[in-house]
């Protein structure tokens, strides 16, 4: 016993040690810096800039789909660092701007007009805070295709483009303006071929990354640049990455930086790391719910049929089912995905449930107890966790908006964790019954969006999201039923937390 209490009191110290380290470095950049929130219209900013020092060329920065203007904060506070303004929003229907998209995402038909409307707002303001016409523009992902699509209208009054993970059909040799195209390494081989092609358009031969080819001074330079051992969203934290984008824009601006590079993404995995390590130990102090502790404890011969028929049956019969009901994104489509998925397992539960052995002890649930542990868990996985990564991560806290839809997810979240909790838990549960059901449910996902990969494809977006979700709150809920020896105590925070991400990551449209 005294031996278990050291070990618990040993990860709570190592994990308090990684907390505190990981805030310090995360915020240390931001000590020689000014930075100021506000909005432009309806879209909120956020201004970094070199504290008592005069403004610096202006840069504007712009997220990618169902990303926030936190996302791209490694960029700009690198950029603040060596002497920039770098001014980051978020897009409608995106992160906290309180308006939907308006138009039809899939065709692009007013969307795209809205959106760089809302950059030349954005641009405007960054002009007005530096006095000077000439600014830079960065873009991720969709926004890539938007910050080249804003250049090319704004000529010369854009000295140059950075283009993270860029896809941008209108591209062509006479524009935009010295365009830096960054893509991660690990991302898909069309990104890479769309860097090289980029740079090849005002070359006379083939280009391979890493060269610099045209002239600064007639806005033709280009360069693609693979940065090392990152994907679709590490790249935002890549150092290589933002070393070329001060370079870039220190040439075309013709300033001498001092190279400073914002490397928060080590020290953001750090902080999530030490707070699932102080999860555990505190786990210890939830109060036993029953005793028993209780579940379905299948085996996997049963495990295996109620794990399976509703992750084939679910995206089935949602093909008969109209699922365009909510200002979200693809929210109508999830809810209803994780509703049925929770309706069916429950339904499965009760044809293949353990019969009961004679020597089955009735379980004691002290319903209070579970209350107030399922608060607690509820409170460290939206709270505690949740600030994080709304504060070094993307926006996870709604705004009132969005309250609505967080409620609506509910809908679907609670009866699929409920019944998942219960699905795996239990004293004969099989070793393993957990990860093999949430693998199910991400195949349930990729078998719905093959079955309608035009109107589903945002969904494998997600999933790298959703994945990363189930591997933290699992690890919640396994230390939680240990503790408590209920499923639902988990279950609960887990649905909540589930249907906060999903309602706040997926943009707002009005079609």
């Amino acid at each position: 016993m005294w031996r278990s209490m050291q070990r618990q009191w040993g990860v709570a110290g190592l994990a308090l040690l990684l907390v505190f380290l990981a805030l310090f470095r995360l915020t240390a950049p931001l000590h020689d810096l000014q930075v100021t929130s506000g909005t432009v219209g309806a879209t909120p900013v956020t201004v970094f800039e070199t504290a008592g020092a005069p403004p610096g060329p202006a840069v504007v920065i712009a997220h990618g789909f169902a990303g926030s203007e936190v996302l791209m904060r490694a960029f700009a506070i690198t950029l603040a660092q060596n002497g920039y303004t770098a001014v980051t929003f978020d897009f409608l229907g995106h992160g906290r701007h309180p308006e939907p998209i308006r138009g039809d995402v899939r065709t692009g038909e007013g969307v795209m007009e809205a959106m760089i409307g809302q950059l030349g707002e954005v641009a405007a303001f960054a002009r007005g805070l530096t006095g000077q016409e000439r600014i830079a523009v960065l873009g991720h992902s969709m926004a890539s295709d938007l910050v080249v699509r804003f250049a090319q209208q704004e000529g010369d009054a854009v000295a140059a483009v950075v283009a993270v993970s860029m896809f941008a059909p209108t591209l062509d040799a006479e524009s935009p303006n010295n365009l830096l195209v960054i893509v991660g390494d690990l991302e898909a081989q069309a990104l890479k071929d769309e860097a090289i092609r980029a740079v090849e358009l005002v070359a006379d031969q083939p280009v391979v990354e890493g060269i610099t080819v045209g002239d600064f001074t007639t806005g033709t330079a280009r360069r693609a640049v693979y940065a090392g051992g990152v994907e679709h969203v590490a790249v935002l934290y890549s150092t290589e990455g933002l070393l070329e984008t001060v370079q870039w824009l220190d040439t075309a601006f013709v300033r001498a930086g001092e190279e400073r590079i914002a490397a928060i993404g080590s020290w953001i995995l750090l902080l999530f790391l030490g707070l699932v390590l102080l999860a555990r130990p505190l786990a210890g102090l939830l109060p036993t719910v029953a005793d028993p502790a209780i579940g379905a404890g299948l085996s996997w011969r049963r495990l295996w049929l109620a794990a399976l028929l509703p992750a084939v049956l679910t995206p089935l019969l949602l093909r008969l089912v109209p699922t365009d009901f909510l200002p979200l994104l693809l929210g109508d489509y999830l809810v209803t995905h994780f509703a049925l998925y929770g309706l069916l397992t429950w339904a499965t539960l009760l044809l293949v449930r353990r019969p009961a052995a004679d020597d089955d002890l009735v379980p004691l649930v002290d319903h209070g107890r579970l209350a107030l542990a399922a608060l607690a868990v509820l409170l460290y996985a939206v709270l505690v966790v949740g600030l994080s990564i709304d504060r070094f991560v993307t926006v996870f806290l709604p705004i009132p908006e969005r309250l609505p839809l967080v409620a609506a997810m509910l809908v679907g979240t609670l009866p699929y964790f409920l019944a998942d909790e219960w699905l795996t838990r239990g004293r004969t549960a099989p070793r393993g019954a957990y990860p093999f059901t949430k693998l199910a449910f991400l195949l349930s996902l990729a078998f719905a969006i093959a079955l309608d990969f035009e109107r589903l494809f945002f969904l494998a977006m997600i999933v790298p999201v959703i994945l990363a979700f189930f591997v933290v709150y699992g690890l919640f809920s396994a230390w939680a039923y240990r503790a408590t020896g209920h499923p639902f105590t988990a279950g609960l925070a887990n649905a909540v937390a589930f249907a906060i991400a999903i309602a706040v990551t997926f943009p707002m449209v009005v079609g």
